[in-house]
């Protein structure tokens, strides 16, 4: 039995699995800081009712969701680099780098998801909450800032915690653009040694461990902020808080 997993290979292996776990935690983090930074006002135009700042908004989420985030890296990586304008621009010092290619594609991706997830909670609140803050003489940007958006982002953790979880999964494709993470630690080591169990087994493991981590914290932050929601119904557990529906969630 000891035969059928070669544990030596992964113990040589292990120091590089740690570093390209390294490299998918920063590019997990760039990515969900700056698509979380942008959609916040990206929703507040989502769903404004002027069709000027909707309309923009609503044509970025539907094509960024509508095509498959690896076609989107290709195009930001190799696409743009057809075009000799871009290459002599001064943006191609920042292009030519896979980094930032990686963070770009990704930010972009989890970006669109994030403001319609926003989105829906901002459309999902409570009028009553809405009647009160203006009954107290708060203006719009008060209502938005003080009302409206913590009760949006508290309602839309369920839903956030999804699109975390995915982004987490999508950045085993970096490897695609030269960048070292998991994955591509895991194609090298079966490239030298032949041995798929061993490789991706390996790999396997980490994003398992890594996905139920996401998901504790995830569940900590909810059984914290959304207290207020949850409703005792003959023992069970906690009721689903309001625009948590899966509609723009990450497939």
């Amino acid at each position: 039995m000891g035969n059928w997993i070669e544990w030596s290979v992964i113990a040589e292996a292990w120091p590089q699995y740690l570093q390209g776990l390294r490299v998918s935690l920063i590019l997990l983090a760039i990515s969900l800081g700056t698509g979380l930074l942008l959609s916040v006002p990206l929703a507040v135009a989502r769903v404004s009712s002027n069709p000027w700042l909707s309309k923009p908004v609503w044509f970025y989420t539907y094509v960024i969701r509508g095509t498959p985030l690896l076609v989107q890296l290709f195009l930001i990586y190799h696409g743009l680099a057809q075009f000799e304008w871009v290459r002599e621009s001064f943006a191609w010092v920042a292009l030519k780098n896979a980094w930032f290619c990686a963070w770009l594609a990704f930010a972009l991706n989890t970006t669109a998801y994030t403001t319609e997830i926003i989105a829906g909670a901002l459309k999902a609140t409570p009028v009553g909450e809405v009647e009160a803050a203006r009954c107290y003489g708060l203006s719009g940007f008060k209502v938005y800032s003080r009302i409206l958006l913590p009760s949006a982002l508290r309602r839309a953790l369920p839903q956030y915690s999804n699109e975390a979880v995915g982004m987490m999964h999508a950045t085993a494709i970096a490897s695609t653009v030269t960048l070292v993470d998991i994955t591509r630690v895991a194609r090298d080591v079966y490239a030298n040694n032949l041995l798929p169990a061993e490789a991706f087994g390996t790999a396997a493991v980490i994003y398992f461990v890594l996905t139920f981590t996401l998901v504790g914290l995830f569940k900590l932050l909810e059984h914290v902020f959304l207290r207020h929601l949850r409703t005792e119904r003959s023992g069970s557990g906690p009721a689903v808080p309001p625009g948590a529906a899966p509609a723009s969630a990450r497939p």
